[in-house]
Formats: structure tokens, sequence, C-alpha cells
């Protein structure tokens, strides 16, 4: 029963503040630096480095490519060979990225037919009883005939049907066919609109002409603004030796950051370039390191047999990374923002009042006056007794007032 007469008499009490004003040198400073450090925050972070009062949008972007370049090898298998762009970049456009061709395994005139397959585990035989007829291994090079045959000397292996004769890679070139790749050069082309400000802008800003293009290498210090770009730049600056990574390929970005404020002129919205490694060299193992792929060439030989070069292509792909955001200042996002903020300048009353009731010396005599009940006799004439002094110095300051007045008044007329 005396629970439930606590719980009425909480639900129908009222609270009001009272203004409780204390002189300590030590409150105070406590309530001026904290408000201190909210203000501070609201300009430091919120409006200088977070600009929360601009409103803001995402970049939508669209990139093309172009390299330049030829490099020549000289090669058992294709003797003396020029490349050219056509060649060595697979495929000509691809989706915001490029594959530049740095090193190959060749094995040319492939026809339909009978061979032994490559030694491996589950290939090398003794007899036609180690080998099914028809059996297709996924990690092998076509369908077994049911036969063992020689492969060497040495070593007897499953015949199989397939393209013969078969590629070997289990060795790869090195150093890479294609070294020279290091010097060819790509124009990235990147047009950029933020749809919500109806801003569009393109990297090969408006004073570059077609003089400078074709004259133009970037440089972070040198030249910034030009869109043509060294590969072996582009690996150096991300910490990476072309040579090395030629060998066997490997994964580069290219970033491209349209952070923009547009409340500033237009012409200081360009685009900053970043290079990295996407992939990672530093793996545990060797296993699948690196950037390969095959492709083949086919075509007809002189006894019109269908015939074929095929090439395990390593490489270097790079990946072109556009990204960004835009801001301009919303009167709307202001106010939503700063007042959002300035909310916290409650919590400075909160905090002092903890510290006051906590650990001030004279906590119960502030924590007596902070916390009035009106139904305690001498909670009341406390209150009164509050009451009756503000009104006293609120009085006093208004006689004060009316007699200084009345005497300037006389004091003029005078």
């Amino acid at each position: 029963m005396d629970c439930y007469k606590k719980c009425v008499a909480c639900l129908f009490d009222y609270e009001t503040p009272v203004t409780l004003v204390i002189s300590s040198k030590r409150v105070g400073a406590v309530f001026r630096l904290i408000q201190l450090l909210i203000i501070a925050y609201i300009i430091v972070y919120e409006c200088w480095m977070q600009q929360a009062y601009q409103e803001t949008d995402s970049v939508v972007s669209s990139v093309s490519t172009k390299v330049k370049g030829t490099a020549i090898t000289n090669t058992a298998v294709l003797g003396v060979h020029v490349w050219d762009v056509a060649e060595y970049v697979i495929p000509p456009q691809g989706e915001n990225s490029f594959f530049v061709l740095t090193n190959m395994i060749v094995t040319p005139g492939q026809t339909q037919g009978r061979c032994p397959e490559v030694p491996g585990p589950t290939t090398v035989c003794l007899s036609d009883s180690d080998c099914r007829s028809g059996y297709s291994d996924v990690r092998g090079s076509g369908v077994q005939t049911g036969l063992c045959v020689n492969y060497s000397a040495s070593v007897k292996t499953c015949e199989v049907l397939s393209w013969c004769p078969l590629e070997n890679d289990t060795e790869i070139p090195g150093p890479a066919l294609l070294e020279a790749a290091e010097d060819f050069t790509v124009l990235i082309k990147n047009s950029i609109q933020y749809p919500k400000f109806k801003f569009r802008k393109q990297n090969i800003l408006p004073h570059i002409n077609s003089t400078y293009l074709k004259n133009c290498t970037f440089n972070r210090k040198t030249d910034p603004e030009c869109p043509i770009f060294r590969l072996g730049d582009m690996l150096a600056e991300a910490g990476e030796d072309f040579r090395n990574m030629a060998v066997k390929g490997g994964a580069m970005g290219i970033f491209l950051d349209w952070t923009c404020d547009l409340d500033m002129k237009e012409r200081l919205c360009v685009p900053k370039y970043t290079f990295s490694r996407l992939d990672n060299k530093n793996c545990e193992t060797n296993a699948a390191h690196g950037y390969n792929f095959r492709y083949a060439k086919y075509f007809k030989n002189s006894d019109n047999t269908e015939t074929r070069t095929l090439v395990k292509a390593y490489g270097i792909r790079f990946d072109v990374i556009v990204f960004g955001k835009a801001g301009k200042f919303s009167a709307v996002q202001a106010i939503v923002h700063i007042g959002a903020t300035l909310s916290f300048l409650s919590l400075v009353n909160a905090v002092c009042d903890w510290f006051v009731l906590n650990f001030m010396e004279k906590r119960e005599f502030y924590n007596k006056h902070k916390f009035i009940h009106l139904d305690k006799m001498e909670d009341t004439q406390a209150l009164v007794t509050v009451i009756f002094l503000k009104q006293a110095f609120m009085l006093h300051i208004v006689c004060s007032f009316t007699a200084n007045f009345a005497e300037v008044r006389h004091s003029q007329s005078s």
C-alpha cells in the first residue's frame, strides 16, 4: 500500500526549476571551460573541418583511356616482333580499366589432334590401364584416349585429344619480354558531374590545348594538371618496381579524387591523382600470384586446317577509380546542424550540477537548496527566504537606479 501511495504521489508531482546562484571560482571555471570547449567544437570541427553547413552530393563519372607506345622483342618462337597498342592493350576498351601486356608464354601452331598430356600427379602412367578413355580432368588439357604414350624418353603420360602441341607454362620468361612498356603512356579522359548542383567538369581543364597535350607528361611538381601518365612513373609513386611487377603481372589503382567545395571558385575544383597497388604482393604463398589470362589467334594453314597461336598473357591491369563529394552552402543544413550542436550547451548545467552536488565541500548545503519540496515546512521557509532575498535585491537595484536618475535630472535643471 505504501508503494502504491508513493507511485501516486510521484505521478502527480510537478517540478519547476529554481535558480541557485553559487559564487565559486572552481564551479565558474568548470562552467566556462565546458562552454568554451563546446563552442570550439562547433567552430573548428562542425563548421571548419566537417563543413556541416553545406548540402552535399556524390560524383557521377565517365572514364575513357588511350595508351600509346611501341616495343620490340626477339624470341625463338616469334623472332623479331614489333608490338603496338593494338596488340598489347587487351581488350581495346575496358570498363574504367585497361590492361597492358608485359610478359607472355606463346604456343604457336596448335591444331586439333592427339598428344601426350603434360606430366602431373594424375597424368603420369605406366600402362594403358592407368588411363581412362573419355575422362576429362578439369585441371588437365583435354580428354583422355585411354592410351599411355611417351612424353619424353623417361616419362609416360596419358594421351589426350586437345589442341596440340600442349602449352607448357612451368617456366615464366624473366626478365619480362615487354619491359619497354615502362615508358608507355596513357591518356585518361574523365568527365564528372554533381547533378544536385548542376555542376560539370572534366580533368582536361579549360586552359589545356592540343599542343600542350602532345608534349606534357604528368609530374606532381612540374605538370600536376597533365592527364597523360607514364606507366613506370605511376608504379614508382606507388612504391613498386615496374620490371619486377611486369614478370607475373598485377593490379594497379589510379585514383581520381574530385572532392570540391563549390562555395569556392570553380577553377579550384580539380582532381587529385594518387596511385596504389591493388593486389597483394606480400601474400604468405606464391600461389595464384600476379595477373594473367589466355587468348588465342586463329587462322587456316596451307592445308586449310584450323590452327591457332595460344598466348598466356601476363600484364598489369590498371583500374581507374573516381570518387568525390561536393558541398555547397545551405541555410537549412546550417540551421539544423548548428542548432543540434548548440543543444550540447544544455549539458553544461547538468555537468556543473553533478560537480557541485558530489565534489564540493558544501555539497549537502547546495543539495538542500537545489531540491525543495513544498510539502515540508522547513523547505517552504527556505524557499520563501530565497524568493524574499531575490525580490529585495531587485527592489534595491530599482530604487538605486531611480535615485540616481532623479539626481541627474535635478543637476541638469539647476
